[in-house]
């Protein structure tokens, strides 16, 4: 049974980001990513060498792809029991980039997260 379930973040314009980041992977890539993806879902909390906090309540999803000579690193945020992915890197010359995009990403959703509780919060006023 799954502790936690992964699911895409979506930016304001309805883009997915890592949903196309693997969908432009070949079909084994996708594959071994998401078998390292489901191993976090069925065993959250889990730790190295499949996952690791990196900043900002920002996690990473660590892949070795394209018959072992690529590292991926899928990047997440817990929000309750949801793993919500937020941005995927293949190799390590765009990591930096790559995680400063995900907090981002990862502060976005929470203020989205916050805006529509307190709408919550009035409707049922």
């Amino acid at each position: 049974m799954k502790r936690i379930v992964a699911k895409f973040f979506m930016t304001d314009d309805g883009a997915e980001p890592v949903k196309d980041w693997l969908s432009a992977l070949d079909k084994e890539d996708r594959r071994i990513i998401g078998a390292d993806i489901g191993t976090v879902e069925f065993g959250w909390p889990i730790g190295m060498p499949t996952c690791r906090p990196v900043r900002g309540g920002v996690r990473e999803v660590r892949s070795t792809v394209r018959n072992g000579r690529v590292e991926a690193r899928t990047y997440f945020g817990i929000d309750g029991d949801t793993m919500l992915l937020l941005h995927g890197e293949e190799g390590k010359d765009g990591q930096k980039a790559a995680i400063k995009l995900a907090v981002q990403r990862w502060k976005e959703h929470q203020e989205r997260s916050k805006r529509l509780k307190k709408t919550e919060t009035r409707k049922q006023k």
